[in-house]
């Protein structure tokens, strides 16, 4: 991607609404947008200011637009940028663009403004790519995440470690200059304590994935039981709509039906199962093991039973399967509106939740008991938690590495090998944050952004 042109592109998404915005980012942008701006002179306005007046092709008029000014530095990629907030027209949207391409700006590339960002020190490499999860969140506790990346929460944490790292790092190369002399700069006690505590940091930054990679992508949740039990009616109260398709039939669903809601701003996606039974129907056999294949996925499952079908000694039964995925569970009793008080205390010693998913009793009391299983809710807003896939790979490299420190400093290893081990650690922090980067990654990562962004 060149960085010494001027790039445009429509910000906003296309379809029906009031007000689109064309983006355009590098030195002649504000140029190339006075030459069909009909209003004040743009490059004689301070930063930071709008301007009404007209886009002009020639005599012709295409639209009536507010235009927004950012001079370098101070604007989001850190060059001018200019912002044209137009009349959501397709053919308007397309006559602007092709006007500006005309008088010398080219069409963006995906992600490219954000790699401008990034290339002009707006911001690291973590940081932009937490404005594509920002882009993506769908949730409270996915957008509190995006942010405080974003922010450089995470940034923050590994810039600490790079500094106290590079400090002996730089007195363990100074030991290579006067290796003749035998001398030791680097404080091998302190290095060894130091190393543990980045060790222990980094082991506690990959340990955080799994929770960070389910608040962004959500909490898969697996609605399992026999058929006839209540679930895809479950699935439809949970949703406050009919989702699943509700029969008196058995085996009415025969595939997995999936969709999502937020429970205190965490994301939960809940998946209705075929029911768990023995069956000489080829298509509900296939349906029974797509259930027992998701449940192995699950990260929680509410295993839904029937009291009016079976007793409490066979719910228990089955739920000793359930218990042996080693997945948190939720044992839920359905019906309860049809049991009497005999019923429910020969229950109580499988301790199920009681609910009656038809009339929405004790369902909320199921949301409260799926935040408390999933511990999520408890999260302090400074947390730092590691949510993409890339990091945890540099991370664990990370750690390969210094674990490989802690061995030379106990076997009393030369001074170069240490300088190697430190310097390949240094390295794989720096993928992280961009300060270690190759094309092909900046390439993989901002292609996959969308093109206004």
């Amino acid at each position: 991607m060149a960085n010494n042109d001027t790039i445009v592109a429509l910000a906003t998404a296309t379809g029906s609404g009031a007000i689109a915005l064309i983006r355009l980012s590098g030195q002649q942008a504000v140029t190339i947008v006075n030459k069909v701006f009909n209003g004040k002179d743009l490059s004689r306005q301070p930063s930071h200011t709008i301007h009404f007046g007209v886009i002009r092709d020639g005599e012709a008029v295409l639209d009536e637009v507010l235009v927004s000014l950012f001079n370098a530095p101070r604007s989001y990629t850190g060059e001018h940028v200019v912002e044209i907030s137009t009349h959501n027209s397709r053919y308007i949207i397309e006559r602007i663009i092709q006007l500006l391409v005309k008088e010398g700006a080219r069409m963006a590339q995906p992600g490219e403004f954000t790699l401008r960002a990034f290339l002009n020190g707006r911001m690291d490499l973590s940081q932009a790519e937490a404005v594509a999860d920002l882009i993506a969140s769908n949730s409270a506790a996915s957008h509190q995440m995006a942010m405080q990346q974003m922010r450089g929460g995470f940034s923050n944490v590994l810039k600490r470690l790079r500094e106290q790292l590079i400090h002996f790092a730089s007195l363990v190369e100074l030991e290579l200059d006067f290796s003749e002399e035998d001398v030791e700069f680097a404080n091998r006690g302190q290095l060894k304590a130091l190393v543990l505590e980045i060790e222990r940091t980094v082991r506690k930054l990959i340990a955080s994935f799994e929770q960070g990679n389910v608040l962004k992508n959500g909490v898969p949740v697996v609605i399992a039981g026999k058929p006839n039990v209540g679930k895809s009616t479950l699935l439809n109260t949970l949703l406050n709509e009919d989702r699943a398709i509700v029969s008196d039939i058995a085996g009415t669903t025969r595939d997995t039906i999936e969709d999502e809601i937020s429970i205190n701003g965490v994301l939960f996606r809940f998946i209705d199962t075929a029911g768990i039974r023995d069956t000489d129907d080829v298509i509900e056999a296939k349906g029974v093991e797509r259930t027992r294949e998701k449940m192995r996925q699950a990260r929680l499952i509410i295993y839904l039973a029937d009291p009016l079908q079976d007793d409490a000694a066979t719910i228990g039964g089955q739920i000793d399967e359930i218990a042996g995925l080693n997945i948190p569970y939720v044992v839920v009793v359905n019906k309860t509106d049809l049991l009497d008080e005999e019923h429910r205390q020969a229950l109580h010693a499988i301790q199920p939740l009681f609910i009656s998913a038809k009339n929405n009793v004790g369902v909320e009391g199921l949301k409260a008991e799926l935040l408390q299983k999933v511990n999520l809710h408890r999260l302090d807003a400074e947390d730092v938690l590691v949510t993409n896939a890339r990091h945890v790979e540099a991370l664990q490299r990370t750690g390969e590495a210094l674990l490989r420190v802690l061995h030379g400093i106990d076997g009393a290893v030369t001074s170069d090998f240490l300088a190697m081990d430190i310097r390949q650690a240094l390295h794989h922090l720096g993928e992280i944050t961009g300060s270690v980067s190759t094309d092909d990654l900046l390439d993989n990562i901002f292609s996959k952004f969308c093109i206004g962004k």
